[in-house]
Protein backbone atom coordinates (compact mmCIF):
# COMPACT_ATOMS: atom_id res chain seq x y z
CA UNK A 1 0.00 0.00 0.00
CA UNK A 2 1.02 3.54 -0.68
CA UNK A 3 3.81 2.46 0.45
CA UNK A 4 -1.93 8.97 -2.47
CA UNK A 5 -5.42 23.37 -6.78
CA UNK A 6 -7.22 23.26 -9.93
CA UNK A 7 -11.05 23.17 -10.19
CA UNK A 8 -12.48 19.87 -9.00
CA UNK A 9 -14.49 19.04 -12.13
CA UNK A 10 -13.04 16.48 -14.57
CA UNK A 11 -12.85 19.07 -17.35
CA UNK A 12 -9.06 19.29 -17.17
CA UNK A 13 -7.76 18.35 -20.59
CA UNK A 14 -4.50 16.88 -19.35
CA UNK A 15 -4.68 13.07 -19.62
CA UNK A 16 -5.68 11.23 -16.45
CA UNK A 17 -5.96 14.38 -14.30
CA UNK A 18 -2.22 14.27 -13.55
CA UNK A 19 -1.40 17.16 -11.24
CA UNK A 20 0.90 19.51 -13.21
CA UNK A 21 2.91 20.58 -10.16
CA UNK A 22 3.59 17.01 -9.05
CA UNK A 23 4.64 16.07 -12.56
CA UNK A 24 6.83 19.15 -12.99
CA UNK A 25 8.58 18.52 -9.69
CA UNK A 26 9.54 14.97 -10.60
CA UNK A 27 13.11 15.19 -11.80
CA UNK A 28 15.13 12.63 -13.70
CA UNK A 29 15.53 9.42 -11.67
CA UNK A 30 18.70 7.46 -11.17
CA UNK A 31 17.92 5.23 -14.13
CA UNK A 32 15.58 5.81 -17.09
CA UNK A 33 11.94 5.12 -16.38
CA UNK A 34 12.36 4.71 -12.63
CA UNK A 35 9.70 7.22 -11.55
CA UNK A 36 6.55 7.36 -13.64
CA UNK A 37 3.79 9.85 -12.90
CA UNK A 38 1.72 9.24 -16.01
CA UNK A 39 1.31 6.32 -18.36
CA UNK A 40 0.27 6.45 -22.01
CA UNK A 41 -2.62 8.71 -22.97
CA UNK A 42 -5.91 6.97 -22.23
CA UNK A 43 -9.60 7.80 -22.48
CA UNK A 44 -10.89 9.58 -19.38
CA UNK A 45 -13.57 8.05 -17.14
CA UNK A 46 -17.08 9.28 -17.84
CA UNK A 47 -18.24 12.31 -15.90
CA UNK A 48 -20.10 11.40 -12.74
CA UNK A 49 -22.05 13.34 -10.12
CA UNK A 50 -19.32 12.64 -7.56
CA UNK A 51 -16.74 14.40 -9.74
CA UNK A 52 -18.59 17.68 -9.34
CA UNK A 53 -19.09 20.28 -6.64
CA UNK A 54 -22.67 21.17 -5.71
CA UNK A 55 -22.55 24.23 -7.97
CA UNK A 56 -21.09 22.22 -10.84
CA UNK A 57 -23.84 19.60 -10.52
CA UNK A 58 -26.50 22.27 -10.86
CA UNK A 59 -24.71 23.78 -13.85
CA UNK A 60 -24.45 20.35 -15.49
CA UNK A 61 -28.16 19.67 -15.06
CA UNK A 62 -29.04 23.14 -16.38
CA UNK A 63 -26.82 22.56 -19.41
CA UNK A 64 -28.92 19.46 -20.12
CA UNK A 65 -32.01 21.64 -20.19
CA UNK A 66 -33.43 20.70 -16.79
CA UNK A 67 -34.13 22.63 -13.60
CA UNK A 68 -31.04 22.89 -11.37
CA UNK A 69 -32.90 21.41 -8.38
CA UNK A 70 -32.81 18.06 -10.18
CA UNK A 71 -29.12 17.95 -9.26
CA UNK A 72 -30.10 18.14 -5.59
CA UNK A 73 -32.45 15.18 -6.07
CA UNK A 74 -29.67 13.14 -7.67
CA UNK A 75 -27.32 14.07 -4.84
CA UNK A 76 -29.79 12.93 -2.17
CA UNK A 77 -30.15 9.59 -3.89
CA UNK A 78 -26.44 8.98 -4.47
CA UNK A 79 -24.81 10.43 -1.35
CA UNK A 80 -27.56 9.99 1.23
CA UNK A 81 -29.41 6.87 0.07
CA UNK A 82 -26.40 5.39 -1.76
CA UNK A 83 -28.49 4.66 -4.85
CA UNK A 84 -26.48 4.61 -8.05
CA UNK A 85 -29.12 3.23 -10.44
CA UNK A 86 -31.47 5.94 -11.78
CA UNK A 87 -34.18 3.29 -12.21
CA UNK A 88 -34.42 3.17 -8.41
CA UNK A 89 -35.27 6.89 -8.15
CA UNK A 90 -39.08 7.02 -8.23
CA UNK A 91 -39.29 10.79 -7.70
CA UNK A 92 -37.77 11.24 -11.16
CA UNK A 93 -39.85 10.59 -14.26
CA UNK A 94 -38.68 7.94 -16.68
CA UNK A 95 -37.82 10.70 -19.13
CA UNK A 96 -35.56 12.37 -16.56
CA UNK A 97 -33.95 9.08 -15.59
CA UNK A 98 -33.17 8.33 -19.22
CA UNK A 99 -31.77 11.82 -19.74
CA UNK A 100 -29.81 12.47 -16.54
CA UNK A 101 -28.71 8.95 -15.69
CA UNK A 102 -26.21 8.38 -18.53
CA UNK A 103 -24.84 11.92 -18.15
CA UNK A 104 -24.39 12.08 -14.37
CA UNK A 105 -24.73 8.55 -12.97
CA UNK A 106 -22.90 6.24 -15.38
CA UNK A 107 -21.76 2.90 -14.01
CA UNK A 108 -18.13 3.42 -13.03
CA UNK A 109 -16.98 0.17 -11.45
CA UNK A 110 -17.73 -3.53 -11.76
CA UNK A 111 -16.67 -6.00 -9.09
CA UNK A 112 -14.69 -8.85 -10.65
CA UNK A 113 -13.43 -10.52 -7.47
CA UNK A 114 -14.53 -10.22 -3.85
CA UNK A 115 -12.74 -12.25 -1.20
CA UNK A 116 -13.35 -12.34 2.55
CA UNK A 117 -11.36 -13.42 5.59
CA UNK A 118 -11.14 -12.69 9.33
CA UNK A 119 -14.53 -14.29 9.87
CA UNK A 120 -16.12 -12.19 7.14
CA UNK A 121 -14.97 -8.89 8.67
CA UNK A 122 -12.36 -8.16 6.01
CA UNK A 123 -13.46 -7.92 2.38
CA UNK A 124 -11.12 -7.20 -0.50
CA UNK A 125 -12.59 -6.29 -3.88
CA UNK A 126 -10.99 -6.05 -7.29
CA UNK A 127 -12.76 -3.44 -9.38
CA UNK A 128 -12.78 -3.12 -13.15
CA UNK A 129 -13.26 0.37 -14.56
CA UNK A 130 -14.83 1.39 -17.87
CA UNK A 131 -11.55 0.87 -19.72
CA UNK A 132 -10.76 -2.50 -18.15
CA UNK A 133 -8.13 -1.34 -15.66
CA UNK A 134 -8.13 -3.17 -12.34
CA UNK A 135 -7.63 -1.80 -8.84
CA UNK A 136 -8.50 -2.77 -5.28
CA UNK A 137 -10.28 -1.62 -2.17
CA UNK A 138 -10.46 -3.29 1.24
CA UNK A 139 -13.14 -3.00 3.91
CA UNK A 140 -11.99 -3.87 7.43
CA UNK A 141 -14.38 -4.11 10.35
CA UNK A 142 -13.04 -3.58 13.86
CA UNK A 143 -14.95 -3.53 17.16
CA UNK A 144 -15.03 0.29 17.24
CA UNK A 145 -14.89 1.31 13.57
CA UNK A 146 -15.18 0.31 9.92
CA UNK A 147 -12.24 1.30 7.76
CA UNK A 148 -12.11 1.47 3.97
CA UNK A 149 -8.70 1.31 2.31
CA UNK A 150 -9.09 2.87 -1.14
CA UNK A 151 -6.96 3.12 -4.25
CA UNK A 152 -6.15 6.43 -5.93
CA UNK A 153 -4.43 5.02 -9.01
CA UNK A 154 -4.51 1.87 -11.09
CA UNK A 155 -0.96 0.76 -10.42
CA UNK A 156 1.74 3.07 -9.09
CA UNK A 157 4.74 4.86 -10.55
CA UNK A 158 6.84 5.06 -7.38
CA UNK A 159 8.63 1.75 -8.04
CA UNK A 160 9.23 0.74 -4.41
CA UNK A 161 10.82 -2.71 -4.80
CA UNK A 162 8.99 -4.44 -1.93
CA UNK A 163 5.52 -3.37 -3.11
CA UNK A 164 3.46 -5.41 -5.57
CA UNK A 165 1.73 -2.30 -6.91
CA UNK A 166 5.00 -0.46 -7.40
CA UNK A 167 6.44 -3.33 -9.38
CA UNK A 168 3.42 -3.35 -11.68
CA UNK A 169 3.93 0.27 -12.73
CA UNK A 170 1.33 2.97 -13.28
CA UNK A 171 -1.58 2.45 -15.66
CA UNK A 172 -3.55 5.63 -14.93
CA UNK A 173 -4.92 7.91 -12.24
CA UNK A 174 -8.41 7.27 -10.93
CA UNK A 175 -11.04 9.97 -11.15
CA UNK A 176 -12.58 11.58 -8.08
CA UNK A 177 -15.78 9.62 -8.65
CA UNK A 178 -13.94 6.30 -9.06
CA UNK A 179 -12.40 6.87 -5.63
CA UNK A 180 -15.66 7.95 -4.01
CA UNK A 181 -17.53 4.99 -5.49
CA UNK A 182 -15.19 2.58 -3.66
CA UNK A 183 -16.39 4.08 -0.36
CA UNK A 184 -20.04 4.15 -1.42
CA UNK A 185 -19.81 0.49 -2.47
CA UNK A 186 -18.37 -0.43 0.92
CA UNK A 187 -21.25 1.27 2.70
CA UNK A 188 -23.76 -0.49 0.44
CA UNK A 189 -22.18 -3.83 1.38
CA UNK A 190 -22.64 -2.98 5.04
CA UNK A 191 -26.26 -1.97 4.43
CA UNK A 192 -26.96 -5.24 2.63
CA UNK A 193 -25.54 -7.26 5.49
CA UNK A 194 -22.66 -8.62 3.39
CA UNK A 195 -20.15 -7.83 6.14
CA UNK A 196 -20.12 -9.89 9.32
CA UNK A 197 -21.21 -8.06 12.45
CA UNK A 198 -24.55 -6.62 11.44
CA UNK A 199 -25.40 -3.05 10.37
CA UNK A 200 -22.65 -0.48 10.51
CA UNK A 201 -21.23 2.66 8.98
CA UNK A 202 -17.93 3.34 7.26
CA UNK A 203 -16.18 5.71 9.65
CA UNK A 204 -12.56 5.76 8.49
CA UNK A 205 -11.00 6.13 5.05
CA UNK A 206 -7.32 5.48 4.38
CA UNK A 207 -5.76 6.35 1.04
CA UNK A 208 -3.34 3.45 1.33
CA UNK A 209 -4.52 1.24 -1.51
CA UNK A 210 -2.96 1.15 -4.95
CA UNK A 211 -1.12 4.26 -6.04
CA UNK A 212 0.55 7.38 -4.67
CA UNK A 213 -2.32 9.67 -3.65
CA UNK A 214 -0.42 12.94 -3.89
CA UNK A 215 0.68 12.15 -7.47
CA UNK A 216 -3.06 12.33 -8.27
CA UNK A 217 -3.57 15.42 -6.15
CA UNK A 218 -6.55 17.02 -7.87
CA UNK A 219 -8.72 13.89 -7.94
CA UNK A 220 -7.74 12.86 -4.40
CA UNK A 221 -8.53 16.29 -3.01
CA UNK A 222 -11.89 16.18 -4.77
CA UNK A 223 -12.55 12.72 -3.31
CA UNK A 224 -11.66 13.91 0.19
CA UNK A 225 -14.16 16.73 -0.16
CA UNK A 226 -16.91 14.48 -1.55
CA UNK A 227 -16.30 11.91 1.18
CA UNK A 228 -16.37 14.46 4.00
CA UNK A 229 -18.93 17.04 2.90
CA UNK A 230 -22.25 16.70 4.77
CA UNK A 231 -24.99 14.74 3.06
CA UNK A 232 -26.41 15.29 0.49
CA UNK A 233 -23.40 17.23 -0.81
CA UNK A 234 -21.15 14.29 0.12
CA UNK A 235 -20.96 11.13 2.19
CA UNK A 236 -20.68 12.96 5.52
CA UNK A 237 -17.64 11.14 6.94
CA UNK A 238 -15.57 13.24 9.35
CA UNK A 239 -12.30 14.65 8.00
CA UNK A 240 -10.67 13.40 11.17
CA UNK A 241 -11.48 9.88 10.04
CA UNK A 242 -9.59 10.30 6.74
CA UNK A 243 -5.89 9.51 6.27
CA UNK A 244 -3.98 10.51 3.15
CA UNK A 245 -0.75 8.63 2.60
CA UNK A 246 2.32 9.63 0.60
CA UNK A 247 5.84 8.36 -0.02
CA UNK A 248 7.02 11.94 0.30
CA UNK A 249 6.12 14.29 -2.57
CA UNK A 250 7.24 17.38 -0.70
CA UNK A 251 5.59 20.10 -2.86
CA UNK A 252 2.28 18.23 -2.68
CA UNK A 253 2.55 17.86 1.11
CA UNK A 254 3.10 21.61 1.32
CA UNK A 255 0.10 22.22 -0.93
CA UNK A 256 -2.03 19.92 1.22
CA UNK A 257 -0.89 21.86 4.30
CA UNK A 258 -2.30 25.03 2.78
CA UNK A 259 -5.73 23.45 2.15
CA UNK A 260 -6.66 23.86 5.81
CA UNK A 261 -7.99 20.31 6.13
CA UNK A 262 -8.03 18.22 9.30
CA UNK A 263 -7.32 14.88 7.61
CA UNK A 264 -4.40 12.85 8.93
CA UNK A 265 -1.20 12.71 6.89
CA UNK A 266 0.70 9.43 6.72
CA UNK A 267 4.26 9.33 5.40
CA UNK A 268 5.56 6.00 4.10
CA UNK A 269 9.13 6.42 5.31
CA UNK A 270 10.48 2.85 5.61
CA UNK A 271 14.05 4.00 6.35
CA UNK A 272 15.53 6.83 8.45
CA UNK A 273 18.71 7.19 6.37
CA UNK A 274 19.00 8.42 2.79
CA UNK A 275 21.35 5.65 1.69
CA UNK A 276 18.78 2.91 2.31
CA UNK A 277 15.69 4.97 1.51
CA UNK A 278 17.09 5.81 -1.94
CA UNK A 279 16.73 2.10 -2.65
CA UNK A 280 13.50 1.30 -0.82
CA UNK A 281 11.62 4.46 -1.85
CA UNK A 282 13.21 5.76 -5.08
CA UNK A 283 11.51 9.18 -4.88
CA UNK A 284 13.99 9.79 -2.04
CA UNK A 285 16.57 10.54 -4.71
CA UNK A 286 14.60 13.76 -5.25
CA UNK A 287 13.39 14.65 -1.73
CA UNK A 288 15.56 13.40 1.10
CA UNK A 289 14.44 12.11 4.49
CA UNK A 290 14.85 15.41 6.32
CA UNK A 291 13.00 17.34 3.60
CA UNK A 292 10.10 14.88 3.75
CA UNK A 293 9.97 14.98 7.55
CA UNK A 294 10.19 18.79 7.65
CA UNK A 295 7.20 18.99 5.29
CA UNK A 296 5.32 16.47 7.45
CA UNK A 297 6.12 18.38 10.65
CA UNK A 298 4.81 21.52 8.93
CA UNK A 299 1.54 19.74 8.18
CA UNK A 300 1.29 18.65 11.82
CA UNK A 301 1.82 22.20 13.07
CA UNK A 302 -0.78 23.68 10.71
CA UNK A 303 -3.44 21.00 11.11
CA UNK A 304 -2.88 20.08 14.75
CA UNK A 305 -3.06 16.44 13.67
CA UNK A 306 -0.44 13.90 14.58
CA UNK A 307 1.38 12.60 11.50
CA UNK A 308 1.63 8.85 11.05
CA UNK A 309 5.07 7.56 10.04
CA UNK A 310 4.56 4.29 8.17
CA UNK A 311 7.47 1.88 8.42
CA UNK A 312 7.35 -1.59 6.85
CA UNK A 313 9.72 -3.82 8.82
CA UNK A 314 11.81 -5.90 6.40
CA UNK A 315 14.03 -8.66 7.71
CA UNK A 316 17.72 -7.69 7.79
CA UNK A 317 17.06 -4.66 5.57
CA UNK A 318 15.64 -1.82 7.68
CA UNK A 319 14.93 -3.43 11.05
CA UNK A 320 18.33 -2.85 12.69
CA UNK A 321 18.43 -1.48 16.22
CA UNK A 322 20.65 1.41 15.14
CA UNK A 323 18.08 2.44 12.56
CA UNK A 324 15.42 2.44 15.25
CA UNK A 325 17.66 4.78 17.28
CA UNK A 326 18.21 7.04 14.28
CA UNK A 327 14.48 7.18 13.59
CA UNK A 328 13.81 7.92 17.24
CA UNK A 329 16.25 10.86 17.20
CA UNK A 330 14.63 12.30 14.04
CA UNK A 331 11.14 12.10 15.52
CA UNK A 332 11.72 12.86 19.18
CA UNK A 333 9.52 15.67 20.45
CA UNK A 334 7.48 15.89 17.23
CA UNK A 335 3.73 15.44 16.77
CA UNK A 336 4.08 12.00 15.19
CA UNK A 337 3.19 8.37 15.70
CA UNK A 338 5.12 5.47 14.17
CA UNK A 339 3.07 2.71 12.62
CA UNK A 340 5.27 -0.38 12.21
CA UNK A 341 4.01 -2.73 9.51
CA UNK A 342 5.07 -6.38 9.44
CA UNK A 343 5.78 -6.82 5.74
CA UNK A 344 3.22 -8.86 3.84
CA UNK A 345 5.59 -10.32 1.23
CA UNK A 346 4.63 -10.62 -2.41
CA UNK A 347 4.98 -14.01 -4.14
CA UNK A 348 8.55 -14.74 -5.16
CA UNK A 349 9.92 -11.66 -3.43
CA UNK A 350 13.22 -11.71 -1.56
CA UNK A 351 11.71 -9.34 1.00
CA UNK A 352 10.09 -10.81 4.09
CA UNK A 353 8.86 -9.75 7.52
CA UNK A 354 11.24 -9.13 10.40
CA UNK A 355 11.87 -11.67 13.12
CA UNK A 356 9.61 -11.15 16.17
CA UNK A 357 12.57 -10.41 18.41
CA UNK A 358 13.86 -7.72 16.03
CA UNK A 359 10.39 -6.19 15.83
CA UNK A 360 10.18 -6.05 19.63
CA UNK A 361 13.62 -4.44 19.88
CA UNK A 362 12.69 -1.85 17.25
CA UNK A 363 9.62 -0.90 19.28
CA UNK A 364 11.65 -0.75 22.49
CA UNK A 365 14.25 1.57 20.96
CA UNK A 366 11.63 3.98 19.61
CA UNK A 367 9.81 4.08 22.93
CA UNK A 368 13.11 4.82 24.66
CA UNK A 369 13.24 8.04 22.62
CA UNK A 370 9.72 8.94 23.73
CA UNK A 371 8.20 8.21 20.32
CA UNK A 372 4.69 6.72 20.22
CA UNK A 373 4.67 3.48 18.26
CA UNK A 374 2.30 0.65 17.47
CA UNK A 375 2.56 -2.46 15.32
CA UNK A 376 -0.17 -2.61 12.70
CA UNK A 377 -2.75 -5.36 12.92
CA UNK A 378 -2.12 -7.17 9.64
CA UNK A 379 -5.21 -8.41 7.89
CA UNK A 380 -5.93 -10.23 4.67
CA UNK A 381 -2.80 -12.34 4.29
CA UNK A 382 -4.84 -15.31 3.07
CA UNK A 383 -6.57 -13.20 0.41
CA UNK A 384 -3.47 -11.66 -1.19
CA UNK A 385 -3.67 -8.86 1.32
CA UNK A 386 -0.62 -6.87 0.24
CA UNK A 387 -1.59 -4.01 -2.01
CA UNK A 388 -1.68 -5.02 -5.66
CA UNK A 389 -1.46 -8.78 -5.13
CA UNK A 390 -5.10 -9.61 -5.78
CA UNK A 391 -5.40 -7.33 -8.80
CA UNK A 392 -2.24 -8.86 -10.25
CA UNK A 393 -3.59 -12.37 -9.70
CA UNK A 394 -6.90 -11.41 -11.30
CA UNK A 395 -5.15 -9.91 -14.31
CA UNK A 396 -2.90 -12.92 -14.79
Amino acid sequence: MSAQVAPESPSDERPENVDPEAQRQAVAPRRPGQLIFAGPRRAKPPRHLADLTVAERREAVAALGEKPFRADQLSRHYFDRLISDPEQMPDLSQKLRDKLGPELLPQLLTSVRDLACDGGKTHKTVWKAFDGVLFESVLMRYPDRVTMCVSSQAGCGMNCPFCATGQAGLTRNLSTAEIVEQVAAGQRALNRGDIAGGPGRVSNIVFMGMGEPLANYKAVLGAVRRITEPSPSGLGISQRGVTVSTVGLVPAIQKLTDEGLSVRLAVSLHAPDDELRDTLVPINTRWKVREVLDAAFGYARKSGRRVSIEYALIKDVNDHAWRADLLGKLLKGKLVHVNLIPLNPTPGSKWTASRPEDEREFVRRLEAHGVAVTVRDTRGREIDGACGQLAAATNA
